[in-house]
């Protein structure tokens, strides 16, 4: 029997009244608590705060909270509904962050679509904070915001729609890859879909060492001259498509071993698929209708599929990287998340599904095995120096 999820949901969540709240960590039970706890006791960790404000993060929570930002203007698949109905989804991420990893996160809904504005505000509340993990806002405006708030603010900003999706991608490719024996280097490549994370995963995976990607946006392949071209696709085009491919997103695919697609439902034909290498490797991550149906790409010739959802196999969800990351990095102070520090991520990810247990329609861990944060916490604790 099919479970109506989305009513089951506004059902549970007005039972829930929200999803996560604050616990008290200490005794209050006697005066002498309260005075330790608040005051007079309390001004002596202010005090030794003011002299060197990095005691904040022995004296308060602050080495384990992270504001979870948005604006809400690109919430899941609905678009900008604003930052209260963004809530739900913000509430969510901070269940996953301290469920899977131990960390405390707070929802931030900042109510502005102006990047002065959301850089101010976010910068401004940074001193409360271990990290800051930006959500669900729009490209392009979500380039600048996380640039400049990683000018201003001294611990991780981390734009998870753009980085956590480039992780997953990359794990679930560097396994894909070792089930059809290819190399990333030998790898011809396909990006559907040119906003933040398209972007983020074409960056990470050059940086990895993938010569050959192509992204196509509404008007096919992007190279460098291309007219109309600005902003993050007119810095993309330099170091992608080598060759300036031209033509239609069908174009670009002929020859390719592997299509990510992040972009919209249904744009993927099975004519297309036939047209890309033998045995090639599909990651069709729109949600919640992929560019093309797992059934479908597999009839085209497909070896793997991989979607978004969690009701096919192979789901590449965010929720894999951006606890053990924040993990790792507040467990030795990093700055920020550097590309280093996301390839380890990617594969700790990989290294989660045995090479014995490696089989087409498993090349990347569940989100709820609990075994998979802790992997990619000291992974980039590592790759951070710590």
């Amino acid at each position: 029997m099919s479970i109506d999820y989305a009513a089951r949901s506004l059902e549970k969540h007005g039972e829930w009244r929200g999803k996560i709240e604050v616990v008290c960590r200490v005794p209050l039970e006697t005066p002498g608590d309260l005075s330790v706890a608040y005051t007079p006791g309390v001004a002596r960790p202010c005090i030794e705060i003011q002299k060197n404000a990095d005691l904040s993060y022995i004296y308060t929570r602050r080495a384990n909270l992270v504001a979870v930002v948005t604006d809400g203007t690109a919430v899941l698949g609905l678009g900008d509904i604003g930052p209260e109905a963004g809530m739900p989804v913000m509430e969510g991420k901070c269940a996953l962050f301290k469920t899977l990893a131990g960390i405390d996160a707070f929802p931030i809904c900042v109510g502005s679509k102006d990047i002065d504005d959301i850089v101010n505000a976010v910068a401004l509340i940074s001193g409360s904070f271990g990290g800051i993990n930006l959500e669900d806002i729009s490209a392009p405006r979500c380039f600048e915001i996380e640039r400049r708030l990683k000018e201003r603010c001294d611990i991780p900003v981390f734009h998870d729609d753009q980085h956590g999706t480039a992780v997953v991608v990359l794990a679930a490719i560097i396994n894909a890859l070792r089930l059809t024996g290819r190399s990333l280097s030998g790898l011809r490549a396909v990006i559907n879909g040119a906003g933040a994370a398209g972007i983020a995963v074409a960056r990470l995976l050059v940086a990895t060492g993938l010569s050959h990607v192509i992204l196509c946006d509404r008007r096919g392949a992007i190279y460098e001259g291309r007219d109309g071209l600005g902003g993050e696709k007119l810095a993309i085009a330099g170091i992608t498509n080598k060759d300036k491919r031209k033509g239609s997103l069908g174009d670009a695919l002929t020859g390719a071993d592997l299509l990510i697609g992040v972009s919209a439902p249904g744009c993927v034909s099975g004519e297309m698929v036939g047209g890309m290498n033998k045995d090639p490797i599909i990651f069709a991550l729109a949600n919640p209708t992929p560019e093309i149906m797992p059934d479908a790409a597999k009839a085209a010739g497909a070896a793997i599929v991989g979607t978004g959802r969690s009701d096919f196999p192979n789901q590449i969800n965010n929720a894999l990287a951006f606890p053990g990351i924040f993990r790792g990095a507040l467990d030795v102070r990093a700055p920020g998340v550097t590309d280093l520090m996301k390839i380890a991520a990617a594969r700790a990810i990989a290294d989660c599904v045995p090479w014995s247990q490696l089989r087409p329609d498993y090349i990347i861990p569940s989100v709820l095995d609990r075994e998979v944060a802790p992997a990619v916490a000291k992974a980039v604790s590592d790759a951070a120096g710590g």
